[in-house]
């Protein structure tokens, strides 16, 4: 949300300076009438003067005029970022570790108004694993759901009819595009596998890799955007020229500024960068990295926008005092901040050293 509270300068003195001028003016112009006769002239001099001035506030406070509006502590909304469910009915522990952090989320002290899901939502893209996973999100209350694609959600063409893996027959009657489809079809996407979504005035923005080795060998595990999606995208953002933020995920990670990403990467990084580079707030969430909370930095501050990289509800790597580990991200949006804290689902718990606050930049204003 746009903060439009406008901080006027304050002067020490108050109305005082004004005040006493204004009276020495009067006494001195009325020694003039009284040596003069020239009361007219006092007269028409301190009607102007009235008119350009600032009478003495009334006794008792006054509120100043640029008083900040009052900052509300009720968040915009609130969401749930699981990333890197892969559901796999070859891994039941998998499937597990949803129904831990669902019986949690739905459960949850505080609002949740949406839940994400970051990407490698499956394991395999494979039909079965969709049907797993509608009936583990059908036994729980949920909010809405969005989610975007990741590399495992076109890894069907590695399986052949028997479920076996086989590099040597690849794509073993398979394509991407029967992978998108699966993926769009559960989720409700009826053109494309990215998409936005405007939530109580907050706008969730989901892109999505397009394709696989299949359609693009060159890829590898990259995370591949087209011309269309990245010109959406942009226009998208543009949406934000007030000021308000945006909140962008997508599944692979960026590569160091200045470069493009490969394999495991975000392919066109320096356009996306490029498109996010006008934007005071623009926050950026990825997965891929299965990083655990307990290990690693999550937050990356070396661009223009903020950087968050979740960790994983199915394979969350361990930590080096080990123990399971089942992690995902709570993000509060406010009209003044963001807030984001690490979430460990296995004892409900939030992970030390996993919460920022995130103050949300001014438009800056222009000069009159």
């Amino acid at each position: 949300m746009q903060n439009t509270a406008l901080n006027l300068p304050s002067y020490p003195e108050g109305n005082s300076y004004m005040i006493t001028r204004r009276i020495f003016i009067k006494q001195l112009l009325a020694m003039i009438a009284l040596a003069t006769g020239g009361a007219a002239l006092s007269d028409r001099y301190l009607g102007s003067e009235q008119a350009a001035s600032v009478d003495p506030p009334a006794e008792g406070p006054q509120a100043p005029a640029s008083a900040e509006p009052a900052v509300s502590d009720q968040p915009l909304l609130s969401f749930f970022l699981l990333s890197d469910l892969h559901i796999s009915v070859a891994d039941t522990t998998i499937g597990d570790k949803l129904h831990v952090t669902l019986k949690d989320v739905s459960k949850f002290e505080s609002p949740v108004d949406t839940i994400i899901f970051g990407g490698d939502v499956t394991d395999f893209g494979r039909d079965i694993e969709y049907k797993q996973l509608r009936k583990i999100l059908d036994s729980y209350k949920l909010p809405p759901i969005y989610a975007n694609m990741g590399n495992h959600d076109y890894y069907d063409i590695w399986l052949t009819d028997r479920g076996a893996f086989s590099t040597d027959t690849v794509p073993n009657g398979k394509t991407d595009a029967m992978c998108r489809e699966r993926f769009m079809t559960f989720f409700g996407y009826k053109e494309k596998p990215y998409t936005d979504v405007w939530l109580q005035d907050v706008h969730l923005i989901l892109l999505s890799q397009e394709c696989y080795v299949q359609e693009k060998p060159d890829v590898g595990e990259g995370a591949w955007y087209s011309d269309e999606q990245l010109a959406w995208f942009e226009t998208k953002m543009k949406e934000h020229a007030d000021g308000r933020p945006a909140f962008i995920f997508i599944h692979q990670p960026l590569p160091a500024p200045g470069t493009d990403g490969g394999t495991h990467r975000l392919i066109r990084a320096k356009r996306f960068r490029e498109i996010l580079k006008p934007y005071r707030n623009a926050f950026v969430f990825s997965g891929h990295t299965h990083r655990n909370f307990l290990s690693d930095n999550h937050y990356n501050q070396e661009n223009t926008f903020h950087w968050f990289n979740n960790a994983s509800v199915g394979k969350t790597r361990a930590s080096a005092n080990g123990g399971p580990a089942i992690q995902g991200m709570y993000v509060q949006i406010y009209s003044h901040q963001v807030v984001v804290k690490g979430r460990e689902f296995t004892d409900r718990s939030w992970i030390p050293g996993a919460e920022w606050t995130v103050p949300i930049k001014a438009k800056a204003r222009t000069s009159i």
